[in-house]
């Protein structure tokens, strides 16, 4: 089969698919799987790649489509909805895990130069499987989930520069200034020179006048051409589809000519698209392909490692394994409890972070083929990614069981203040869910009825203006158990929620219903078949924006007080008004 490139592809792609049904069975993401296939079809097994140039050439394809998706994916709108938590939480994890991941590598005998490459790999978690997760278990609107995100996001903006850094292979380092007041501070920076100096100051120059030309050249086309010639293609899937990828391999190949990697190209290229409408449709079908040819990737990356190497780098993966799946956590936790957050946010988006990304695994194939590490280097850290994503796909399932058995030992990470708030068991007739969407419209209505209400929001700004004003305020997550049980549920007569996220309100009206037969409840919903799935849970009524608004509703509740009566027959002709719509909706479909 040594010329059949055709049916060697047939055998792995037939063999992934084997392994992959065994890691859905062990509930493990089927990277793993893919990096095994290429274990078991590489020389240390069944030696089936007889082809290595045209896979190398597939896995080269694979790398491109996925850094290109991440760039239309990468949203900085997430990191300034939280700005300081996640700013100070990836700084904190970064910096803690560069640190520890660097000492231990030159612990376990790794030269300065590689142990600087492999720590700044251990920083960096997978965003694909953290996404895919949330998304799957509809979390992303949770407060914990977008801390997650938004760290993910500026942890890719690093490993963008890292992945810059490893492509020109050096930079000057005159700049660098070292901190005496840290301890191996001279050698680290000593260690950070070897790392990045060059051949010579004006090739970096050049490098640098070139980035800047070719940054310019994108911004220009993502801000003037790229909309009005989007506007055209996207009437045709079929175009928007082989436009964006023209596009990204088009600019890829301009930044290789410029002296640039392919995937630093693909990357910025997807960036350059970000902003325009289409993103979602051009990343939904070019991830069919992309996941094909990062199949082979992978599969390529396991071939590569031989059961000699993969023994010997065992014992300093499963030492660096254990590093990120505690020091990460551990990292979070204590940045997110600094900045006052609960213990159940902080510990639910630090079980995500405890892993390394299929980013480090391309950092270090990069680094193998400058010469800044070896092959056993990559090996260790290969096998990191595949016991750390392994590890954190069981975290990430049952951190709910998890949080449940060992919550109170996580005092520690929760500051004080929180702690006593939590404890002042003031009785609110009326509380009020989430503020931005509305929320001055109800504050309003419960002023005018001359009652206690309490504020609770998950957003620190919202909370600081709030308190300035002097309203009762709670901090933290509408779905975290233990906050509700302060709120006294049984004692409150109106429940309002101006949240956007329909697993959100179903888990409210659900718990409140266990503990509050007798409250009001009103929620917030997109459409009909929410809001009728929330009244069968429940609640007393839903808003829909284009049937009712926050205003109405709460001149409603001016007029008629908490009387539930009033309530039941309001919500009567609403459950009739959707039943309509929905029958409408489906005559028309």
């Amino acid at each position: 089969m040594a010329g059949d490139v055709f049916g060697e592809l047939s055998l792995i792609i037939a063999i992934a698919t084997g392994i992959s049904l065994i890691m859905r069975w062990l509930k493990q993401p089927l990277l793993v799987g893919y990096i095994l296939t290429g274990i078991i079809v590489g020389p240390s097994f069944l030696h089936v790649i007889g082809n290595g140039p045209a896979f190398e050439n597939f896995s080269e394809i694979g790398i491109a489509l996925l850094l290109f998706i991440i760039g239309l994916e990468l949203k900085l709108s997430v990191i300034k909805t939280l700005g300081k938590t996640v700013m100070l939480t990836a700084i904190t994890t970064i910096v803690g895990i560069g640190l520890i991941g660097y000492l231990t590598c030159l612990t376990l005998g790794f030269p300065p130069q590689a142990s600087l490459l492999m720590a700044t790999a251990l920083t960096f978690s997978s965003t694909i499987i953290i996404v895919k997760v949330f998304n799957d278990r509809k979390e992303s609107g949770r407060l914990y989930a977008q801390i997650a995100i938004g760290v993910l996001l500026f942890e890719d903006i690093l490993a963008t520069i890292a992945l810059l850094f490893v492509n020109s292979g050096d930079t000057d380092t005159s700049l660098l200034t070292p901190i005496a007041s840290i301890p191996f501070a001279q050698d680290f920076e000593r260690d950070l020179q070897n790392f990045l100096i060059g051949t010579d100051t004006l090739t970096i120059f050049n490098l640098i006048i070139k980035g800047a030309l070719l940054a310019g050249m994108l911004w220009v086309a993502s801000s003037k051409l790229l909309p009005k010639v989007a506007h055209h293609v996207a009437k045709s899937p079929e175009l928007l589809f082989l436009s964006a990828i023209a596009w990204g391999f088009g600019i890829a190949s301009i930044f290789k000519l410029a002296g640039f990697s392919i995937e630093i190209g693909a990357l910025f290229a997807g960036v350059a698209l970000s902003s325009l409408p289409y993103t979602q449709e051009i990343g939904a079908r070019l991830k069919p392909l992309r996941d094909f040819f990062i199949v082979l990737f992978f599969v390529v990356l396991g071939e590569s490692l031989e059961m000699d190497n993969l023994l010997a780098a065992l014992g300093p993966a499963l030492i660096l394994s254990a590093v990120v799946l505690l020091s990460k956590p551990i990292l979070v936790m204590t940045s997110l409890g600094f900045l006052g957050y609960t213990k159940r946010t902080s510990f639910k988006a630090a079980v995500p972070l405890s892993q390394i990304s299929e980013f480090s695994i391309i950092l270090v194939v990069l680094g193998v083929s400058s010469g800044i590490v070896d092959h056993h280097a990559a090996a260790v850290i290969t096998l990191v990614a595949i016991i750390t994503i392994g590890a954190s796909a069981y975290l990430m399932q049952y951190d709910s069981v998890l949080f449940a058995r060992f919550g109170k030992g996580l005092q520690l990470f929760e500051r004080r203040v929180i702690r006593e708030h939590r404890h002042h068991q003031d009785i609110y007739p009326l509380v009020l869910f989430g503020y931005k969407k509305g929320g001055h419209e109800f504050i309003k209505a419960f002023e005018s009825m001359h009652k206690k209400f309490v504020i609770v929001d998950y957003n620190p700004e919202v909370i600081e203006s709030l308190e300035r004003q002097r309203f009762n305020v709670m901090y933290g997550d509408a779905t975290d158990s233990e906050l509700l049980d302060e709120l006294n549920l049984p004692k409150v007569k109106l429940f309002v929620s101006t949240i956007g996220d329909h697993a959100t309100n179903i888990w409210l009206v659900k718990h409140i219903t266990a503990h509050n037969k007798e409250a009001v409840i009103i929620c917030n919903s997109e459409n009909y078949n929410d809001a009728a799935e929330l009244y069968r849970h429940g609640a007393t009524y839903v808003m829909i924006p284009h049937y009712i608004g926050s205003e109405r509703i709460s001149s409603f509740i001016k007029r008629n007080g908490l009387n539930k009566g009033h309530f039941d027959r309001y919500r009567e002709k609403h459950l009739v008004s959707i039943g309509r719509a929905a029958l409408s909706h489906q005559h028309l479909s």
